[in-house]
């Protein structure tokens, strides 16, 4: 399990070695066109600044000839904000005063054609607060049943499962799963998660483990930039993403750097990033790994949204509601972050035309495996 390399890992010495990267240590990792993670540091390192214009470039050039010039659409489904977790950042925190609200089949099936009325979405993120009793495995299972008549390709985000649920899941018709670790920072994970599943580090980092050993399709992986040193964390990440390529090397990988937005719970980030650093750490990864899914969310503005569409990133969600019942109706239900881009699914697939790409409602379908 992964749990076992972390451990193998120093928080501390990885933050140094980022720090001391210089701008030789750069030119290097450019110059190559296979990056190990030690690279892989020097990319995101404050000494890579400078030479972000010819990142982008590099970036721009390896995303065209993996991916063409397209930008993958999906949107996420919120089915229940119920949550026996406190994480202190989160507006679904288990002690905030706010609606609980769990969709029932003709709500969730109500929400599927809402859906497909915004826009031709075949990718669905089914997306649920971690509350077993309310939203376990059999309620998920049956969320697939009502959804696959609507959507080809189907994801959750949901709290993490046993490998013979994530299995059992996949005979329902899920393709995808989405976890964030939030932080790699062991002792600093249990200061936002006091309490609750999400508590259990360990738990939760080896559950990417158990959805290769289901044979999940894609796996999607994230860090929540806010909580400790993004560079660090990162890091970790992208040692991470390598372990399970070499390990479940048929599955596929995508990566997410969601920055903090505000919520109910009124907590303020620890870490700020600016754009040029996102950029430059989206730029980061794909050199580091070409072949790698990198996805925004509605978290980020729609300028920043538009200058990232060519040069790396290559799925986007557009749309989005983050409350459950929010397609249908405007509940009561509090939403999980606000979105910062507001736009129609429509404005910004015209948007990606105009630009010169392609919007792709559909990529991949069980038949080609």
């Amino acid at each position: 399990m992964f749990s076992e390399v972390l451990e193998k890992i120093n928080w501390d010495e990885t933050t140094a070695r980022i720090a001391s990267k210089t701008e030789a240590d750069v030119r290097r990792a450019l110059a190559k066109e296979h990056l190990d993670v030690d690279d892989f540091m020097a990319l995101i390192s404050p000494a890579a600044a400078p030479f972000i214009e010819e990142m982008a470039r590099l970036s721009m050039k390896y995303t065209q000839e993996r991916f063409g010039k397209t930008i993958s659409m999906y949107i996420p489904l919120y089915l229940s904000n119920a949550c026996t977790n406190f994480c202190v950042y989160c507006g679904f925190n288990h002690n905030n005063d706010i609606t609980r609200t769990t969709l029932n089949d003709s709500q969730i099936e109500a929400e599927c054609k809402a859906i497909r009325k915004l826009g031709p979405f075949e990718n669905l993120l089914i997306v649920t607060g971690e509350h077993p009793a309310i939203a376990g495995v059999d309620y998920i299972e049956n969320a697939l049943h009502i959804a696959r008549p609507y959507f080809n390709n189907l994801s959750i985000e949901v709290m993490p499962l046993k490998s013979e649920d994530y299995y059992r899941l996949t005979k329902a018709g899920l393709n995808g799963v989405v976890c964030f670790q939030e932080t790699y920072h062991k002792d600093r994970y249990k200061v936002y998660h006091p309490k609750g599943m999400k508590s259990i580090f360990e738990w939760r980092l080896n559950g990417y483990d158990r959805m290769g050993q289901a044979g999940v399709h894609k796996i999607g992986m994230g860090v929540l930039i806010g909580l400790e040193d993004w560079r660090t964390d990162v890091t970790m990440m992208a040692y991470h993403l390598r372990y399970l390529q070499k390990k479940y090397w048929k599955t596929r990988y995508s990566v997410n750097f969601p920055r903090m937005r505000p919520s109910e719970s009124g907590f303020q980030p620890n870490v700020t990033m600016t754009d040029r650093e996102l950029a430059q750490l989206t730029f980061a990864f794909r050199i580091f790994d070409h072949d790698v899914d990198i996805s925004y969310s509605t978290r980020e503005n729609p300028v920043f949204r538009a200058n990232m569409m060519k040069l790396g990133v290559t799925s986007m969600s557009a749309g989005s509601k983050t409350e459950p019942g929010g397609y249908t109706s405007t509940p009561d239900a509090l939403e999980q972050f606000h979105v910062s881009d507001e736009r129609t699914p429509a404005e910004v697939a015209e948007e990606i035309r105009e630009l010169g790409y392609e919007p792709v409602w559909k990529d991949w379908d069980k038949i080609f495996d």
